[in-house]
């Protein structure tokens, strides 16, 4: 996020939910997470993107894990699965 030009890449959902801490976002607010995907994570506990984002660090912060994982167990879509990982990676670099 130091540069205005690595903000002008992020859509407009990625750069909200980089501009604060996370608090108690529900899951919806991760960047890449449709709202079926929502519903998906919900049903198996993730209802705060801190959980989801939890689940990313168990997995060391490796996104090729971390969208195989949420690919496999809870119906993500290849485009969602880099969306949400890349949104969670991007803001453990801005805010850990």
């Amino acid at each position: 996020l130091q540069g205005t030009k690595e903000m002008d890449h992020m859509s407009p959902r990625l750069r909200a939910f980089l501009s604060e801490p996370i608090g108690e976002k529900d899951v919806g607010w991760v960047d890449g997470v449709s709202r079926e995907l929502a519903i998906n994570l919900v049903t198996k506990g993730f209802t705060k993107a801190y959980i989801l984002l939890g689940q990313f660090l168990l997995m060391h912060k490796n996104e090729a894990e971390f969208q195989k994982w949420i690919i496999c167990c809870c119906g993500a879509t290849e485009c969602e699965a880099q969306e949400s990982s890349n949104c969670l990676k991007e803001w453990c670099a801005s805010f850990l």
